[in-house]
Parts: C-alpha cells; sequence; structure tokens
C-alpha cells in the first residue's frame, strides 16, 4: 500500500470539505468552476482528475453536466461510487489517463494530484496527460498546497522547524523541500509560474479559494451562520488579490489549454 493510499484510508477527505474552513474553499471553487460553466449542460463535458470522494463530481453531476471522475485511492472511490451519482467512476493515476480519450473534455478539474508529485517529470507527465484529454481552448482547474502555510502551521506551531532545517527539508529561505517519501508538495507563486512555463499553460488568473480560513478553524466554527456567510463572501470577492494568494492553505490555477 502507497503512503497516500494509507493516509487517505486513514483521512476522512468526505468530510473535509463539509466543516466550515473546508466549506470555504469548496464554495469559492464552484464559485470560479461556474464562471467557465454554460448555462445549458448539453454536451459540456467534464473530467475530474483526482476526484477524491466526489465533492465536485457529485454536485456538477446533479446540476446536469456530464461528469467524469478518476482516483487513485481504491478507498476513496468506493465513497464516491456509494453515492450513486450520475458520475462516471475510473481508477487510475493522473500521469496515465490513458483510458480516456484525446481532445474529449471541456473542462478538466485537477485538485488532487499536485498535491503530492514531488518531480518536474511527474507534475509534467501528469499535465500532459490533462492537456491531451482536454480540448483546445477548453480549461483546466489545477489546485496546488502552498509553502508558507506549511511553514507557519506545521513547522512553527508545532515545534519542528530546527530539526527540518537540520534534514535539509527546509532551505534558507524556509522553502519546504520535502523528499519523495514524504506525502505533500508545497509550492511558492514562482514554483506555479515556472511549472506552467515548461508545460506550456497559458493562465487566465489565479485565486485562493480558502484564504485564511485553515487558521482560522476555531473562529470559523464559532461564527453564527450571517457572520461565516459574509466571510465565505469576503473570500470570494479577494480570492484574486495579489498580496492574498500565497497566504492560504490551497492555489488555484485557471488555465487554457492552446494545442
Amino acid at each position: 500500500m502507497t503512503p497516500i493510499e494509507k493516509y487517505y484510508n486513514k483521512h476522512k477527505e468526505d468530510h473535509r470539505l463539509t466543516t466550515r474552513h473546508g466549506m470555504v474553499e469548496y464554495l469559492v471553487s464552484m464559485k470560479y468552476i461556474h464562471d467557465y460553466l454554460p448555462e445549458h449542460t448539453e454536451d459540456f463535458k467534464i473530467a475530474d482528475i483526482g476526484a477524491g470522494t466526489g465533492r465536485y463530481s457529485v454536485a456538477l453531476a446533479n446540476e446536469g453536466y456530464d461528469v467524469t471522475a478518476v482516483e487513485l485511492v481504491k478507498h476513496n472511490l468506493e465513497i464516491l461510487e456509494s453515492k450513486h451519482a450520475k458520475v462516471k467512476c475510473w481508477p487510475g493515476d493522473a500521469r496515465d489517463l490513458s483510458f480516456l480519450p484525446d481532445n474529449t473534455f471541456d473542462l478538466t478539474i485537477f485538485f488532487g494530484p499536485l498535491y503530492h508529485l514531488h518531480s518536474d517529470e511527474d507534475r509534467l507527465n501528469a499535465f500532459s496527460e490533462v492537456k491531451r484529454i482536454t480540448k483546445p481552448d477548453g480549461i483546466i482547474l489545477a489546485a496546488y498546497v502552498m509553502n508558507d502555510y506549511s511553514v507557519i502551521t506545521y513547522c512553527f506551531r508545532e515545534e519542528r522547524m530546527n530539526g527540518l532545517f537540520e534534514t535539509g527539508h527546509i532551505d534558507d529561505t524556509f522553502h519546504v523541500r520535502p523528499s519523495e517519501e514524504e506525502l505533500y508538495e508545497y509550492v511558492r507563486l514562482e514554483d506555479v509560474d515556472r511549472l506552467n512555463s515548461l508545460a506550456g499553460l497559458e493562465r487566465i488568473k489565479i485565486f485562493s479559494p480558502d484564504g485564511p480560513s485553515d487558521y482560522m478553524r476555531r473562529e470559523l466554527n464559532a461564527m453564527s451562520e450571517e457572520t461565516f456567510s459574509r466571510f465565505v463572501r469576503y473570500q470570494m470577492v479577494n480570492a484574486e488579490r495579489p498580496e492574498l494568494l500565497g497566504a492560504g492553505s490551497h492555489l488555484v490555477d485557471i488555465l487554457r489549454v492552446r494545442k
């Protein structure tokens, strides 16, 4: 069993996006997804690569869109399938989507795999596959986990920083350098820009789906429904502000496929 499988067999991914901090990420991401969806659902095809337990796939299928979901972790895929939604479900690795045909999808959601791919070779292989299955001029939404959220939350807060410096897992600029054996890959904006250049991807816009919400879990849970609704609105309004992009735990890059 791979480290990813071990993690997601224990981690309740289906629950995460229903917590208040997870709902901010989900609702803001869905707002941006809908910006690129047509009013009429006929013949518009969506791929969800790294679909997890289907939070996005199921919601979009319930709206009437033709959705194909690919998930690496068997446990997550079983949960997705148990929801009995009109989602075409495939087991698979983002680096090899050979079971999906070229130029098929109008919009591709790519929210999970880049969290766990460490090398340029693996990430570029995954992007090559995602580009291949997406139609010319189609849209890809690619998500990342941010470097400084990791540094503040898991290194300073948990008093792990000194040991990680000694092992070389963090460099002198406080950039996390995880080993291949570690679960997550953390990025800065310049890392995302560099990967786009290597992959030949054209950015439309970039946004933070969660902003400060992961730092405010206790405070979000204590908010009234009215205040929480205003917080979600705050993040929707401010999601693209450049000075806030690297502050959250996630980042989503909206890309256009040119072939």
